[in-house]
């Protein structure tokens, strides 16, 4: 049945002239990747910022020389207590973690886009002091790792659809 959804979707592009290319064309030795090794991380501040900027310099490599550009991240860590039993004691939190980006010129300093990530995980708060906040670090690092995931793939974006 995905099969012939996949042909259909095959199909039908063919005959729209449609334009779909991938992001990273080519691998690793593509347009878009080797631009995205010239993009610099700014230093984060917290722990938070710690995981974010490290999965992002994951995604992205190191700068080989000077780079092109530079990502500017400020993030917003809140953890909420909802879920409040008889006694007032909370027995569920969320965790939301919210990122504004900024890719900025290395050359003049223009900023080339500036947009915000968001994402949140559910934590069951236990009897267990740790295991609560070991529930909760976990969040942090997951949600780290999925902000990284959706400003590297929107700076991909911008990279591979800017005019020169």
């Amino acid at each position: 049945m995905i099969g012939r959804a996949v042909l259909a979707l095959a199909a039908l592009c063919a005959l729209s002239g449609c334009q779909l290319s991938p992001i990273y064309a080519g691998g690793g030795s593509g347009a878009v990747a080797a631009a995205l090794r010239n993009v610099d991380v700014a230093p984060i501040e917290n722990r938070s910022g710690w995981l974010v900027r490290q999965a992002l310099i994951d995604r992205l490599g190191t700068p080989e020389g000077t780079a092109s550009y530079r990502i500017e991240v400020e993030l917003d860590d809140q953890i909420e207590g909802f879920g409040i039993r008889l006694d007032d004691a909370i027995t569920r939190e969320r965790r939301t973690l919210r990122a504004r980006y900024r890719l900025v010129s290395a050359d003049n300093g223009q900023v080339l886009l500036d947009a915000a990530a968001a994402s949140d995980a559910g934590i069951d708060v236990t009897t267990s002091e740790y295991a609560t906040i070991a529930a909760e670090q976990t969040a942090l690092e997951r949600l780290s790792e999925d902000i990284a995931d959706q400003i590297s793939t929107r700076v991909a974006l911008y990279i591979r659809n800017r005019k020169p």
